[in-house]
């Protein structure tokens, strides 16, 4: 039995230590892509309204691709290897950023490869979840020691990027592309490759009952107000303070900053979250969010202030995601924790994407760009409100998450 005990677990071992390269890689990608794709727009003299649109395409494709793939990976069982097609055909659509391309053509390259980038989070994200479970229950410290890794390769990139493009300027925009795709295709046959049992050859699931809960809908409003608030932020937020007037690598820094803190709070999770129950943690996360994005709007030319409030990203970002994931976890067990994740990034990442890129444009050409985090603080506040009630329903129903 010890050798078999000592096996299984070096193979653990080996997963997780696949699934930090491929966090790391693909927020590595992150981590310069979505800071630095206005402001490569903006250079290519595209105007607020063209960059809002087309930087919402990501978040199009998180309408229908996340469910896609869930829904692929569940019924063939194929995680991994859909995992590395996924990366190859988007490394593939990199490479027409090379060319100077018009609004329909560049918003064409940027579909092809955000669809099949966006499903992949959500497919390791099951897998993930699983390995890093003990007796059936989502061990946080452990998703953590992982996770920790992508907020490492994000602060990389985003540093190292903001300096690069002050000191050249944004025309290696397509090569940083390029180049940190590669990473993620590279990191996805470090995956082991394991395949599930099909849907086909279980009984499946029916995933209505669950979504018929009213706890659970309510949940999903959550997610949607709050990843709306920090919509606005990844869209907005460095064409903000440029317009302030800070440099590309001080605008970098901000983002490192709020990196930095995730970090840590990814690390040490483990020790936080048992403070308050998930539905607590949710409530929280809104109320902290809707005051961050108050003082973004109010007092972006005072760089300390500014400071101070990217500090709350850690819980704002990284403790409402840990906690989600968790939430999803418990109420999607099973043949279902694919499509929950999938819902998670198409409601959570796909609807307020899209509705945050275009809402966010026609406020920013016609208020200016303050107006934007005004809104997403109503946003953040809204996110606490839908909270309120699950943590209401919750108590009633007296379940655990």
């Amino acid at each position: 039995m010890a050798p078999a005990t000592t096996r299984a677990g070096a193979e653990r071992g080996g997963s997780v230590l696949a699934f930090c390269a491929l966090s790391a890689s693909y927020f590595a990608h992150i981590g310069f892509f979505n800071p630095y794709l206005p402001l490569w727009l903006k250079d290519m003299g595209f105007g607020l309204l063209a960059i809002s649109v087309l930087t919402s395409v990501q978040s199009a494709t998180r309408l229908f691709a996340p469910y896609g793939w869930g829904w692929l990976s569940d019924h063939t069982g194929e995680r991994v290897r859909l995992l590395r097609l996924g990366s190859a055909i988007a490394l593939l659509f990199s490479l027409g950023l090379w060319f100077p391309l018009g609004g329909p053509l560049l918003f064409a390259v940027l579909l092809g490869m955000f669809t099949h980038t966006s499903g992949m989070m959500p497919m390791s994200e099951a897998v993930l979840a699983q390995i890093v479970s003990r007796d059936g229950r989502f061990d946080p410290r452990r998703y953590g020691r992982v996770r920790v890794w992508g907020s490492i390769g994000f602060l990389l990139t985003v540093l190292l990027a903001g300096a690069w493009f002050d000191a050249f300027g944004m025309g290696s925009f397509a090569a940083w592309t390029s180049l940190t795709l590669a990473a993620v295709a590279l990191s996805t046959w470090w995956l082991p490759d394991h395949r599930e049992p099909a849907a086909h050859e279980q009984r499946p699931e029916p995933i209505g009952p669950v979504l018929r809960q009213p706890r659970v809908r309510w949940f999903f409003a959550a997610v949607f107000f709050h990843v709306l608030a920090h919509v606005f932020v990844y869209v907005f937020f460095s064409l903000h303070l440029d317009a302030q007037g800070y440099a590309k690598s001080a605008i970098g820094l901000f983002w490192a900053i709020s990196v930095l803190i995730e970090i840590g709070w990814f690390f040490t999770q483990g020790r936080w979250l048992p403070a308050l129950r998930l539905p607590g943690w949710l409530v929280l996360a809104g109320v902290l969010m809707g005051l961050r994005m108050a003082v973004t709007a109010t007092l972006p030319a005072v760089w300390p202030v500014l400071a101070l409030a990217q500090l709350l990203h850690a819980i704002t970002f990284a403790a409402h995601h840990t906690v989600c994931i968790a939430w999803i976890s418990e109420h999607f067990p099973g043949r279902l924790r694919g499509r929950g994740q999938a819902l998670y990034a198409v409601i959570g990442y796909g609807l307020s994407g899209v509705s945050g890129g275009v809402l966010g444009g026609l406020v920013s050409s016609r208020f200016g760009l303050s107006s934007v985090f005004w809104l997403a603080s109503a946003c953040g506040f809204a996110a606490a409100l839908c909270a309120l009630r699950v943590r209401a329903l919750t108590r009633a129903s007296g379940a655990r998450g």
